[in-house]
């Protein structure tokens, strides 16, 4: 299963499939739930899905940084960063131990 990559159409043809929506349904509900999670990403909110884990920004300060090739030092701009925190449930269902109570 490694190196697998699930495509937005992917999970439209899985909604489709386990609910029987039609395809333009699936595909709707799947565009409007992450076009929600996004929207409220860029509004700097957390997004926590039960069991999943949760979508963070963060923010990151100027810094210095350095060039690897020439060793010149460079300025980092300040910057949001998307951080993604797996709950306690789905580490345990990736390392395939008995779940944990949701957090």
């Amino acid at each position: 299963m490694a190196g697998q990559t699930i495509t937005r159409a992917d999970l439209c043809e899985a909604v489709y499939q386990k609910l029987g929506l039609s395809r333009a349904e699936s595909s709707e509900l799947v565009e409007s739930v992450l076009r929600e999670i996004a929207d409220t990403l860029v509004r700097g909110e957390t997004v926590k899905l039960s069991s999943f884990g949760s979508f963070v920004v963060r923010q990151k300060g100027e810094r210095i940084g350095r060039n690897p090739k020439t060793g010149v030092e460079v300025p980092i701009t300040p910057r949001r960063v998307l951080v993604f925190k797996p709950s306690n449930v789905m580490k345990a269902r990736i390392n395939g131990d008995s779940l944990p109570e949701e957090d």
